[in-house]
């Protein structure tokens, strides 16, 4: 299926007039296709205050949630490829504080799949002593619904899955997606705590007085040192497009299988359609609710967003992928607009496959 070359020329303006109306200080953004990156760009700027700096196609992102799809979700599957680990293990017997109340039926699908029973999120970081505290305080917290029985959306998930997979790793987070996801993918950009100065700026931290620049802006995160399962990862538009591309040609780069594509089928179905909220093995999947992606893309795309204004979307069946980076919380979170926005984007790109 071609692309009409004036209609995507539209979708990309839309992030212009999204800049101009203050949904965001600026954004890049990648369209991509089987055979790669189709159309990229870069709007705006990566900073406003206290100076003024230009986006440009390396800027780095706080990737916020995407952290848990393009790090921890990956290594697991990884780890599951290799046989360390299975999506039916019991959370309770990696981590044997985690017990009672309902708690020994917990599985890592139940983690993948945002179903464990946990709340949304809590502030740790004025909890808790430190991060093995913090996991401590989480395997302590009482459950509150069945596991299984209804989808809420909880970083608690990820945050002990990406403690689990460091105890089967015997490394740090960072370290383990470095080795097993990052390097073999050629994803030089990409990693938690950045070193360099061409990242976007987030929010200004009521301390400094100056805003977050590579210093990730999830609150609890930035408590567990930069590096954790929910947040804290760092990427460009060029990477992340290394990452999607993997994904839509069904985990293979080129010749070589990174996943194997009953793993990417697996990870990309529909667990949770009769509770009330579509996802897959760590990714949300479209389904027939209001999306992020849009409302035209295929119910069987999957993807996810982050709270700093990221978002990626593969759409297997009309072959595209949709990857917009923002610094939509710079210099505050107090900005939804680009909740509207991300649809209207979405739909455009989507309307230019004839």
């Amino acid at each position: 299926m071609p692309i009409n070359e004036k209609k995507l020329d539209n979708a990309m303006e839309l992030i212009e007039g999204a800049i101009r109306m203050k949904c965001f200080p600026g954004a890049v953004a990648a369209v991509g296709r089987c055979e790669g990156i189709y159309r990229m760009g870069c709007y705006g700027n990566r900073c406003i205050y206290p100076d003024v700096l230009p986006m440009n196609i390396e800027t780095r992102f706080d990737m916020a949630s995407l952290t848990k799809i393009m790090a921890t979700d990956t290594l697991f599957m990884v780890f599951m490829e290799k046989g360390l680990i299975s999506v039916y293990d019991r959370v309770a017997d990696y981590l044997k504080c985690f017990n009672g109340c309902g708690k020994d039926e917990v599985t890592m699908f139940n983690l993948l799949t945002h179903t464990a029973g946990f709340i949304p999120f809590t502030d740790l970081y004025n909890k808790c002593s430190d991060y093995e505290d913090a996991i401590k305080y989480i395997c302590s917290t009482d459950l509150q619904y069945k596991p299984g029985s209804k989808v809420v959306y909880s970083d608690f998930s990820f945050i002990l899955l990406g403690y689990i997979l460091e105890k089967i790793g015997g490394d740090r987070l960072g370290k383990l997606c470095k080795k097993y996801i990052f390097d073999p993918l050629g994803m030089t950009h990409t990693s938690f705590n950045p070193a360099g100065e061409n990242i976007a700026a987030t929010e200004i931290d009521n301390k400094t007085g100056k805003p977050l620049i590579g210093t990730v802006h999830d609150e609890n995160a930035r408590f567990f040192g930069g590096i954790s399962g929910h947040a804290g990862l760092f990427s460009n538009i060029k990477d992340a497009a290394k990452f999607a591309n993997m994904f839509i040609n069904g985990g293979r780069v080129g010749d070589v299988s990174f996943l194997s594509p009953v793993t990417v089928d697996a990870m990309t179905r529909n667990y949770t359609r009769d509770l009330g909220e579509s996802r897959g093995l760590g990714w949300c999947i479209k389904g027939d609710k209001i999306s992020s992606s849009g409302d035209i893309i295929n119910p069987s795309a999957f993807g996810h967003t982050g709270f700093t204004g990221t978002s990626m979307w593969i759409d297997r069946i009309n072959d595209i992928y949709i990857i917009l980076l923002t610094n939509r919380v710079h210099p505050t979170r107090e900005n939804a607009g680009i909740l509207r926005f991300r649809r209207l984007f979405h739909n455009a790109v989507l309307a230019s496959i004839e």
